[in-house]
């Protein structure tokens, strides 16, 4: 499933089997040749009850049943293939690496255009695995007998579709740093005076991070699949996912149904999408209190003023069947809290004021959503910026204390090589070494010619070292101190991002931005005092090393660890590192050019990303709000910009969320940790102004639930293709928009404005 946010990601103790069966399939049963069971029969056997949900793929082995023999396999371990099919030489194909790159910048495109709406992005492993199928499957039935080998004359197998994925995880990545330190760097007036003045800047930027996760891939593929062994949920189940989709007649049927789904999914939502932009108050927003004040009841605008309407968007009914019950719950639960109760005491109480809007109907608007305190100390603050703070700390804490839960997993993963470090100074001390298991070499099933050259990932990270010590230098003004230590930063965090999402699907890249903005703005705290900017008392030199830090150490946690995972994946179903390397250098090219292409889309189309004074913008950007926040904290010479009251309510409430995740990890039974709310999902809430989306994800997430209880066998092949049609729908219909936007051929002047507050929604 790989829900991967900016800033929350499902339950850490959310196992592979919510993945898998996603993807269709269940990892205790293989067949002889590696299929699904459901490939030859129908029905389950008891063994594969519903009572071993919660059991962690990886910690046992499992003898698997078949028609009539069960056969040994250790989680981990390649997945058995048929005995009778061999590949053709050609593993990495033309065809493969193109469809891959263009899965990907689909992917790009939702990501970019949802991380602005809410700071959700989305993994696009299963998508590029199943994708890449659905394409390539039959265009190899049509084309196979008439190409090279090389760009596609061959039949296709699973370690060409491993190839597709790959390429589409690598181009599908990395469009998190434009959904958050980016926009901020604009909004602090930290770059040009628009992304279209620093395209250069912004690509060079996007290409030592690229390179320099991926070259930490190879070392981590040795350590932490092929020693460690960890599971990796995501990558797993697309690895089972590519197996099933391959075996023969039953996976041929799989692979049909899940596109139609796909198909008939995505269809509507990128029609929708589009047209609502000639009618946004009839076919997206419907602002129902607004009409009810139209209508005579103006009291009632008093509840669309805090947000509160509901919105047609398929991309977040998607979204709660991919993030589950807990985190969509919990989301919502945070959006009633604070819109609904925290920010409407606080106008009450005298704490925070609003600005009355009057365009001569009568109806009383007023705007909560100003970020531009001309005193941030004083009660003259709206409620977007007292319960930004709110948002944001709870956000940190959580994440830091998720993070010192699972320390026994760290710890885990540092042992073997602090064991092995000190055996090497033990001989050469002349002291015999100590006998651990740790110490016996991995082993690798792959040949030698299949395996990526030293000489490749050593010269790749060089280069990529080199190159950031340059751009940081030459095109943002940072020292080389500073950019050594952010390189450094880059390399601790990636490590323990590669741990995290291999235990449990997590990567925890909200958590490394934020750990690498605190240590930067301890290492900058008091200097760069000449570049001061009046009137705002922002430290423009220490915000901009601050923001470019943990950039940089986001992004290189969030390539190590979908790189790692894609080789995970090859491992898995027996395809080449070395050709996966090749599909992760062409995807990690084209993702940084098409990338900053679609941010120059959006800004284009959008200013209000890039402008902090916005009060009102059709991109939330919660994320970016996060960003900024915490720089400006960090580096700020004057005390921390936050109001009082907002100040105590943060303290009180991250108090209240660390409390319930130890708890949640400690002492609540494993069976009831879906019950416990998720802080960090309750506190992007606060950060987001906009009320709709939690509400659409309950939706999706609900029906979802009781999709599955009345029939799970459906669900569990149709629920991932389905939910993935919307959000790449609604994603490439909002491209779409964009492009008349820019074009001149949107709004009000070619459609109408019917149901929209004040003539715009």
């Amino acid at each position: 499933m790989s829900l991967v946010q900016t800033e929350f990601t499902r339950d850490p103790g959310q196992t592979v089997q919510h993945a898998l069966e996603l993807a269709g399939q269940n990892p205790h049963l293989l067949d002889k040749q590696g299929a699904h069971p459901d490939a030859t029969r129908d029905g389950r056997d008891d063994h594969d009850s519903r009572d071993d949900k919660d059991e962690k793929l990886g910690s046992h082995d499992v003898e698997v049943e078949v028609t009539d023999a069960l056969v040994p396999y250790v989680p981990g371990d390649p997945i058995p293939a048929e005995p009778d099919y061999v590949e053709e030489d050609h593993q990495m194909t033309v065809r493969s690496l193109f469809v891959g790159c263009c899965i990907g910048t689909v992917v790009q495109a939702s990501n970019i255009y949802l991380g602005l709406k809410t700071g959700f992005t989305f993994g696009p492993q299963l998508l590029g695995g199943i994708g890449g199928f659905l394409v390539l499957k039959p265009l190899a039935r049509a084309t196979g007998s008439f190409l090279p080998g090389w760009v596609g004359g061959t039949r296709f197998g699973p370690k060409e579709n491993v190839t597709c994925q790959t390429a589409a995880t690598a181009t599908g990545g990395l469009g998190i740093l434009f959904v958050s330190g980016f926009p901020a760097m604009y909004q602090l007036g930290l770059l040009g005076a628009s992304p279209k003045d620093d395209v250069g800047k912004l690509i060079l930027f996007m290409l030592t991070v690229a390179f320099f996760g991926m070259a930490f891939a190879i070392p981590m593929r040795n350590y932490f699949v092929l020693r460690l062994k960890l599971t990796f949920p995501t990558p797993t189940a697309t690895a089972f996912a590519i197996r099933a989709l391959h075996a023969g007649k039953s996976g041929a049927e799989a692979a049909k149904q899940k596109g139609r789904w796909l198909f008939w999914s995505f269809l509507p939502a990128f029609v929708q999408k589009v047209a609502s932009t000639y009618a946004p108050g009839i076919l997206y927003d419907i602002h129902i209190f607004y009409d009810i004040a139209t209508w005579g009841g103006r009291s009632a605008q008093y509840v669309d003023n805090w947000g509160w309407y509901f919105e047609i968007t398929p991309a977040f009914f998607g979204a709660g069947i991919l993030s589950g019950m807990n985190a969509s719950w919990s989301f919502y639960g945070g959006s009633i809290l604070a819109w609904a109760i925290i920010g409407p005491s606080m106008v009450a109480t005298g704490r925070a004021i609003g600005r009355p809007v009057d365009d001569g109907s009568g109806i009383p608007y007023i705007s909560y959503y100003s970020m531009a305190p001309t005193d941030p100390t004083s009660t003259r603050t709206s409620p977007r910026y007292n319960l930004l703070w709110i948002g944001v700390l709870v956000m940190l804490v959580s994440s830091f204390v998720e993070l010192f839960c699972q320390w026994k997993l760290i710890y885990s993963g540092v042992r073997p090589m602090v064991f092995a470090a000190r055996n090497k100074l033990r001989v050469r001390r002349g002291r015999p070494a100590l006998v651990s298991n740790h110490d016996e070499p991995a082993y690798d099933p792959m040949p030698k010619s299949a395996m990526v050259p030293w000489w490749a990932w050593v010269g790749m990270l060089l280069v990529s070292i080199a190159l950031t010590l340059i751009i940081l230098g030459v095109s943002f003004g940072v020292n080389v101190g500073l950019s050594i230590l952010a390189i450094v930063l880059g390399f601790l965090f990636s490590f323990i991002g590669v741990m995290g999402a291999g235990q449990t699907d997590v990567n925890p890249v909200s958590t490394v931005a934020k750990a690498s903005q605190l240590v930067l703005g301890g290492v900058t705290h008091g200097k760069y005092t000449d570049e001061i900017q009046a009137g705002t008392g922002y430290n423009l030199h220490a915000l901009r090393v601050n923001l470019l830090a943990g950039l940089h150490s986001a992004g290189t946690a969030a390539q190590t660890a979908d790189m790692t995972g894609d080789l995970k994946t090859g491992h898995l179903v027996g395809a080449k590192p070395v050709n996966q390397f090749i599909a992760q250098g062409v995807g990690a090219l084209i993702s940084c050019f098409v990338s900053t292409g679609f941010f120059l889309l959006f800004t284009s189309a959008a200013p209000c990303i890039i402008d902090a004074e916005a009060e009102t913008c059709a991109y939330g950007a919660p994320s970016v709000a996060a960003w900024r926040s915490v720089a400006v904290a960090v580096t700020s010479t004057d005390g921390v910009p936050v109001p009082i009251t907002s100040g105590i309510l943060a303290i009180v409430l991250s108090v209240v969320a660390a409390i319930m995740i130890v708890a949640r990890q400690t002492i609540v039974p494993m069976k009831y940790r879906g019950y416990v709310p998720n802080p960090s999902a309750a506190g992007l809430a606060f950060v987001l102004p906009q009320t709709q989306y939690g509400l659409a994800m309950v939706i999706g997430a609900t029906g979802a639930f009781f999709w599955q209880r009345k029939n799970p066998k459906h669900y569990e092949g149709a629920a991932f293709a389905f939910a993935a049609g919307m959000i790449a729908g609604e994603g490439i219909g909002g491209v779409v928009q964009a492009i008349l936007q820019v074009a001149g051929v949107a709004g009000a002047g070619f459609g109408t404005v019917a149901g929209c507050p004040q003539g715009g929604c």
